[in-house]
């Protein structure tokens, strides 16, 4: 495929393509990022915190118009203090607090370290699944987006979609992405806007973009390669400066509908 750049793009090869403004506008568009974060706030969710000392501020990173923080205290408790997820269907799970604290404060590691378990991390983030986040910042989207490419590279193929907000963003991510080309057989899209030259990397588009959502918006969205338990995302939008606001899925469903939007608007 030849872009607007005269760059052709051919799996295996190592070279990338450039795509600039323009994308399909005759496409039938789904949701954009932007308003698949305004669907999820409309499905509410209750956090009840059981601690000793209801003052605490933990649940503070999830009160948003879609989560309603309750705080119970819970004499006697002492260390053992813990947070539990209601939806409208009724108990989802339980968090203990001390854990819940890690996952907020994470160490960002490459997907292939030895010290990287994404086990224990996942499984609080399919706990917090659709849940909205208020005030993450980059070191902590920089360490859930870790876990779904972790999970992209065990894969080892498929498609991922990645959007930094801007290109030169991308920059200090270029060696965690020449690995996944190397060890992988992942087709790899890197969104942002258009402030950088980024290397040529094997199997990576770029999608540079001067306006609209791209810049306003962090995503991750994996296909799972083919396998809807593999599938997941991660989308999240800055409102104001460095925090964010957003969720992640593992829920097909929602991973599809980015995905497919991603697709149709930017080739």
């Amino acid at each position: 495929m030849e872009t607007n750049d005269g760059v052709r793009h051919h799996r295996g090869r190592p070279s990338a393509a450039w795509e600039r403004d323009g994308g399909s506008h005759l496409a039938e568009r789904g949701q954009d990022v932007r308003e698949t974060i305004a669907d999820v706030e409309r499905n509410r969710k209750t956090l009840v915190v059981y601690s000793e000392d209801p003052s605490t501020d933990i649940a503070d990173e999830f009160e948003t118009k879609n989560v309603t923080v309750r705080y119970n205290r819970l004499r006697g408790v002492g260390p053992d203090e813990f947070l539990v997820i209601r939806d409208r269907d009724g108990f989802k799970g339980a968090i203990g607090l001390t854990s819940l604290r890690e996952f907020l404060t994470p160490p960002v590691r490459v997907p292939w370290s030895d010290e990287f378990d994404p086990s224990a991390f996942r499984d609080l983030l399919a706990l917090l699944d659709r849940t909205l986040f208020s005030s993450f910042d980059r070191r902590q989207m920089l360490a859930t987006s870790r876990e779904f490419e972790d999970r992209a590279w065990r894969v080892g193929e498929g498609t991922l979609h990645v959007g930094f907000q801007s290109l030169s963003a991308f920059r200090a991510q270029t060696d965690v992405y020449r690995r996944l080309a190397r060890e992988t057989t992942l087709d790899v899209h890197i969104y942002g806007r258009a402030d950088w030259q980024p290397p040529r990397i094997r199997n990576t588009t770029y999608r540079a973009r001067k306006t609209g959502e791209i810049g306003s918006v962090w995503f991750i969205v994996y296909d799972g390669g083919g396998d809807d338990r593999q599938k997941c995302a991660l989308v999240a939008e800055e409102r104001d400066e460095g925090r964010f606001f957003g969720f992640w899925t593992y829920d097909p469903s929602t991973v599809d509908d980015l995905r497919t939007h991603l697709e149709r608007t930017y080739g």
